[in-house]
């Protein structure tokens, strides 16, 4: 019999697959569920972001998050469709990735959910119209990305006990922005949400 505490032995041969069968079985819940490309498309780009050197950029002597609100500045100010392109690929992927791993300490500087939709959407709507390549992908994503955070929150989910702090967190943010995904959340831990939003 296998000791608790012992690992058991990984089956995927790389980050990339063991978060396609992580969003593959989620993907299962929705009606239509997202296309097998896309799927692979978000594997890979948590596959990608999960190295520091992807995520971060070095300025001024250290390594920092370039806001995304840069990042769309650098889109505007490209010198050709390709280098836009480029530029609003890595701000959607970025606020996808950040959107969806990090939701509380974002909110906690006063920006939530609805940003990381706005700008992440708005960059792969662009490029649905006008990259070379993928672009059932891009519009799948533009067109539900809300989904997407979902997903990818899902499939880095790790099974873990929430502090009671983290948990009147999370219903103060539920409280805040109705947001399903959190309501599901706090369902899932056993909080019980009523029409008159008491917390039971």
């Amino acid at each position: 019999m296998r000791n608790n505490t012992e690992q058991l032995p990984i089956a995927e041969t790389s980050l990339s697959c063991y978060f396609n069968r992580r969003l593959t079985r989620y993907a299962r819940r929705f009606n239509p569920p997202p296309h097998e490309d896309t799927c692979w498309y978000l594997s890979s780009l948590l596959d990608r972001l999960g190295h520091s050197e992807q995520l971060f950029t070095y300025q001024d002597g250290r390594m920092t998050l370039r806001p995304l609100a840069l990042l769309y500045g650098d889109a505007v100010e490209a010198r050709n469709d390709r280098e836009r392109c480029l530029f609003l690929q890595q701000l959607g992927d970025m606020a996808l990735f950040l959107g969806a791993l990090f939701p509380g300490h974002w909110e906690r500087r006063g920006i939530g959910q609805d940003y990381f939709v706005g700008m992440g959407g708005s960059a792969y709507d662009y490029l649905a119209d006008n990259a070379r390549h993928n672009r059932h992908i891009f519009a799948e994503l533009a067109n539900t990305f809300t989904r997407m955070l979902e997903m990818v929150a899902n499939a880095c989910s790790r099974q873990q006990k929430l502090s009671a702090e983290d948990v009147l967190g999370l219903y103060q943010r539920w409280l805040r922005s109705k947001d399903p995904v959190v309501a599901k959340q706090l369902r899932a831990i056993g909080i019980a949400l009523d029409g008159s939003e008491q917390l039971q």
